[in-house]
């Protein structure tokens, strides 16, 4: 099992592209595909020690850049990381594929060159959320801002499949995100969405509302990617003014000073778990082989964990779990769904 890793994708590509690839290659025991420009490359991983770690490198002459527009840009560089990265997938030379770039382009390139899963009309994006309760799923995360029931029941079947074979949570329950709890709450699609998963074997606990992300009703939460984004980047945002909110706090005296140093672990580890490098991005869901997005300005830390994760995706044949998952159970009700 090989992973092609984007080496020229990112803020800080390639020196900390290489760097995390390097040690996850070494931590994890993966095997791992340096696309990129082949001198810059090598240069990155002569600076580092790559003893024990199984690196090649595929020489790509072209950078998407971040303003490139994706759909343009993947037919003018036909040369670039991130088509050269995904077509070893497409060609059975790497099992997954990761990139800190253009993610644009990356959905676009899953899209054009991997291909839909059978049964998957909109592949989408799995943001993981660290909660009191343990991780949960939030699907779909952006690549989808327009939807129809038929694609947010699917968006819940790739989603379960993942918290079950990712999270290991064995049988995950399933909950459309809206505005209220009853039934009659939410939007058309939203009651129109849970009216398709009561129809279905999985899990469903019907609406939940977007204080229920960290309250434990669900393992799963199931949106359109516009509401999924909104909602990830105001977590964000949040996790990083309550860090500003403490420091402010503790500053105000001596006492809180000492107070904070006494529980300097538990804050650290509080960081920590509200950390996004901590799973290193999030994959494309619902394309042939695995596909992983990283945060643009991913650290070595988020590059090394996302490859990580990027071999679990193809370790546990994420891709056919979801095939098999939407034929046996769903594959009627959403082109019946599409239809309406």
């Amino acid at each position: 099992m090989k992973i092609a890793v984007d080496a020229m994708g990112g803020d800080h590509a390639p020196r900390e592209v290489v760097r995390g690839a390097v040690e996850s290659a070494r931590s994890n025991g993966l095997s791992l595909i340096l696309v990129g420009q082949e001198e810059r490359v090598r240069a990155e991983l002569r600076a580092v020690d790559t003893s024990g770690a199984d690196i090649e490198v595929v020489h790509a002459s072209e950078v998407v850049e971040m303003c490139d527009v994706p759909g343009i840009v993947l037919r003018k560089k036909r040369d670039s990381s991130i088509r050269v990265g995904l077509q070893l997938v497409a060609d059975g030379k790497a099992s997954s594929f990761i990139s800190a770039g253009n993610s644009g382009a990356v959905m676009a390139g899953g899209l054009l060159i991997l291909k839909k899963i059978h049964g998957v009309d909109r592949p989408a994006i799995a943001a993981t959320i660290p909660t009191p309760h343990g991780p949960v799923v939030l699907i779909d995360a952006g690549a989808n801002v327009d939807c129809k029931p038929a694609h947010l029941l699917q968006f819940g079947y790739m989603g379960e499949v993942y918290a079950r074979m990712i999270l290991g949570i064995s049988r995950p329950r399933v909950g459309v995100v809206s505005i209220g709890e009853e039934d009659s709450k939410g939007t058309d699609l939203t009651r129109d969405t849970c009216d398709l998963f009561r129809r279905t074997g999985l899990n469903f606990v019907g609406n939940a509302e977007g204080r229920d992300f960290f309250a434990g009703k669900a393992d799963v939460f199931v949106c359109d990617g516009f509401v999924g984004n909104v909602a990830i980047k105001t977590m964000e945002g949040m996790a990083t003014a309550i860090g500003q909110f403490l420091k402010e706090e503790i500053n105000k005296s001596a006492l809180a000073k000492v107070g904070a140093l006494l529980a300097e672990r538990a804050l650290r580890g509080v960081k920590d778990r509200l950390d996004y490098e901590e799973y290193g991005g999030a994959p494309l869901l619902g394309v042939r082989g695995g596909v992983f997005i990283c945060h643009g300005s991913s650290s070595e830390r988020a590059m090394k964990n996302g490859i990580r994760a990027a071999g679990s995706l193809a370790r546990c044949a994420v891709d056919m779990e979801i095939a098999r998952s939407i034929e046996a159970r769903g594959h009627a009700a959403p082109n019946a769904a599409a239809r309406r």
